[in-house]
């Protein structure tokens, strides 16, 4: 039985084999031996597979920064660079290990994707949870954790954004990003 879920593996499999330039829904459906309007009954065009596929993918690998960002055990600062650390290591991991999904993605986040604005909006989510523990701890000198977060997430942007993809293959971007959190940590730290 052909199910949205086999679709989007069978997605995946062609986006690594031919690339997001020049895969396509039939290439998608003769994969699957069906129709490409049986694909289509599941989702609607090519655009809506291709950010069904990424969303999905991009689920997978980073379900743990929530994680990360809800620790009640760890202070504010040790879980802002552990959680900075870990989102530039999963994006470093999609981007060497999966590089034609992660070109379908960043293609996506160049044509200002619903998904990757969801994508981001997690994200930021997740970070104002770590700086409202730390303005709430005292651990933090920030007021404002919505303009806090906005400018430690765009601040960080190297290390995250997808048109930085290359710089993140550097040998020297973990230290790097430990310099920009050692900055970041010193200029949030309560005085």
């Amino acid at each position: 039985m052909l199910d949205a879920e086999a679709i989007l593996a069978a997605t995946e499999d062609v986006l690594r084999r031919y690339g997001p330039a020049k895969a396509t829904v039939v290439d998608v459906a003769r994969a699957l031996d069906v129709s490409h309007a049986a694909v289509y009954r599941h989702f609607p065009s090519k655009a809506a597979l291709r950010e069904a596929v990424i969303r999905r993918w991009l689920g997978r690998g980073l379900e743990h920064l929530v994680g990360i960002a809800e620790d009640p055990r760890v202070p504010p600062p040790a879980r802002l660079r552990a959680w900075l650390v870990a989102m530039s290591a999963a994006k470093q991991a999609k981007v060497r290990e999966e590089p034609e999904l992660f070109a379908t993605y960043k293609r996506l986040a160049e044509e200002h994707s619903e998904v990757a604005a969801e994508f981001a909006g997690g994200l930021i989510a997740q970070l104002r949870t770590i700086v409202d523990d730390g303005i709430a701890s005292g651990d933090f000198s920030a007021r404002d954790g919505a303009a806090t977060t906005r400018t430690v997430f765009e601040a960080t942007a190297l290390f995250h954004y997808p048109a930085f993809a290359e710089a993140w293959l550097a040998d020297d971007i973990n230290a790097r990003l430990e310099a920009v959190c050692d900055v970041l940590l010193d200029g949030l730290r309560a005085r």
